[in-house]
């Protein structure tokens, strides 16, 4: 018996031994594993007794934060952080990953650097994406047969697609759902709900993941329908269509209206201006055409045939009046009117001079006569022409006789 007692306390006793001896070092409490949404937190502690010296934190086997035992926590990244805790007999360390990402998971694991001295988890990072269905409400007929589509995207894992309806789970028989490989390593679904509704039905997708602490939802009301709501639907259908119009037609109108009061507005303008630029044209014109006018009365035309008298004859000759300059009137010496070329007699000089003084008072009592001629007219220029020539040969002819 007492040989028995002794083989019993022997474990005991050698167990106290080397705890005192400082072999019993070792972790109490290892990490467990974590699931969280991407941008979380995700923690992890790590339980060793007293007397260790040295603890790592590593994620797939890379050190992201040190703790030593006399200065504490070495932390080299913002996402990395950790917690102490101690008591009388062991120490625990607490790691903090801040804003989690996709490719955080995988294994973590406490380390005190010691053989058989290392305990680890894993962290699983979930992505929960969208849920959606194309309408909020579906109108089908009696006896009809629809189906009903639920599509996720961008989730990491492939989320677990379910149907309720009114609050009820249904049976997966009734529904497919296919998933399928999306971008950056995200999973889409796709599911169809085949049913035919009796009566008006509230169908609930739900898509689930482990991180999600409540399945995501969507849902969808479909109202089996009759004559009678059929024709208020189409009634209501055509009465917005027709407000619509209604109200495009009229905006149409207004802005066609504002378009063809500027056009006239515009064109009256233009009007306008023309008219009184052709008035100030006009005017103009009509100025230039009258101060040339009176020019022309003032100063005359110019005689071409005109030949200028020689000045050697000093001699009495016949009266001839000449042409006024601009006008279409001019005098000519009455046709009785003459003179003599012979020469004087002496001895009849009070004769003669009496003679002479009564021919020139008749010839100064004749009466002038008046015609209208254009100056400007060929035949009077050839008419001038053939007097002047007249002229100066009556000229050299009384000279000749006086010679």
């Amino acid at each position: 018996m007492e040989r028995f007692q002794k083989f019993v306390l022997l474990p005991f006793i050698l167990a106290t031994s080397f705890t005192a001896l400082g072999f019993c070092y070792s972790i109490l409490d290892g990490p467990a594993n974590a699931t969280v949404l991407a941008g979380s937190e995700a923690r992890f502690n790590c339980t060793v007794a007293n007397g260790w010296t040295i603890l790592i934190w590593l994620l797939n086997a890379n050190p992201v934060l040190t703790v030593i035992n006399s200065h504490g926590p070495i932390e080299t990244s913002d996402r990395f952080t950790s917690h102490s805790y101690n008591n009388s007999q062991s120490f625990t360390s607490e790691l903090i990953v801040h804003n989690t990402q996709l490719n955080d998971s995988g294994k973590i694991e406490c380390s005190i650097q010691k053989l058989d001295g290392s305990s680890f988890a894993f962290l699983s990072v979930q992505v929960n994406g969208s849920l959606l269905m194309k309408n909020s409400t579906l109108i089908v007929k009696e006896n009809t047969t629809v189906e009903v589509v639920c599509e996720a995207l961008g989730w990491a894992p492939a989320p677990e697609i379910t149907w309720m309806t009114n609050d009820s789970l249904i049976d997966k028989s009734r529904y497919v759902t296919q998933q399928s490989q999306g971008s950056n390593s995200l999973h889409n679904a796709l599911s169809v709900l085949t049913l035919t509704p009796m009566n008006t039905e509230i169908l609930t997708c739900l898509a689930d993941i482990e991180a999600l602490p409540n399945p995501q939802n969507a849902t969808i009301a479909v109202i089996v329908g009759n004559s009678t709501l059929d024709g208020s639907y189409s009634e209501d259908s055509t009465s917005t269509w027709v407000i619509a119009l209604a109200v495009v037609f009229s905006i149409v109108g207004f802005i066609l209206l504002i378009i063809l009061i500027w056009v006239v507005v515009r064109c009256c303008c233009l009007k306008k201006g023309s008219t009184y630029e052709n008035e100030v044209r006009k005017i103009s014109i009509k100025k230039k055409t009258d101060e040339h006018l009176g020019n022309r009365q003032r100063s005359g035309s110019k005689n071409q045939g005109y030949v200028p008298e020689e000045p050697h004859y000093t001699g009495q000759i016949p009266t001839v009046v000449s042409l006024p300059p601009m006008s279409t009137k001019f005098t000519v010496p009455h046709p009785d009117l003459h003179t003599s070329s012979a020469p004087k007699r002496q001895g009849t000089g009070a004769t003669n001079g009496k003679d002479k003084t009564s021919g020139e008072n008749d010839g100064q009592k004749k009466v002038q006569e008046e015609f209208d001629i254009d100056m400007d007219a060929p035949e009077t220029e050839r008419a001038a022409v053939a007097i002047q020539s007249q002229f100066r040969k009556f000229q050299k002819k009384k000279a000749g006789s006086q010679s």
